[in-house]
């Protein structure tokens, strides 16, 4: 992680800066324009994150009052496990920090919350087009081998 960064859960007063890595990471997988989140959606997640009795969290990596980068992470229950699975539904870094170790920071994060949590199993998806992003995946861990399949109802 760059020097002098803080990694950290987000609070309130985060959501200025919060909603531009938001954007940012949106564009990057093209919801834009007609295919754009709606407002009253990323409302209702940043509400999440601030609410101790939903199960899902944000954390950000900061350095001098600005935020570099965010990950976003949920449980849930598993038919295979006992303890709650975390599920890393988003990470994204400011473009300029990218190489610098934030996104290796976010994760980390993730993996300790989620032992604290007793999780055995953190697990993630990507897009097969976001190959600098799997150049630091397949380092910190491992291809199920498993193929996603959806149904837009």
């Amino acid at each position: 992680m760059p020097p002098a960064c803080t990694l950290r859960p987000v609070v309130s007063d985060d959501y200025a800066q919060w909603k531009l890595l938001w954007d940012g990471y949106n564009a990057f997988y093209g919801r834009t324009g007609p295919t754009a989140l709606p407002p009253d959606m990323t409302a209702t997640t940043w509400a999440r994150f601030l609410d101790p009795a939903e199960p899902m969290h944000a954390v950000v990596v900061e350095r001098d009052g600005q935020l570099l980068g965010l990950v976003h992470f949920l449980f849930h229950r598993s038919t295979t496990l006992m303890a709650p699975t975390c599920y890393l539904q988003d990470l994204y870094t400011q473009e300029e920090t990218r190489g610098q170790g934030v996104g290796r920071a976010l994760i980390q994060a993730v993996y300790e919350r989620a032992a604290a949590a007793g999780s055995q199993r953190v697990y993630w998806l990507t897009h097969e087009t976001n190959h600098v992003a799997m150049r630091l995946y397949d380092q910190v861990a491992e291809k199920s081998g498993f193929v996603v399949y959806r149904k837009v109802l």
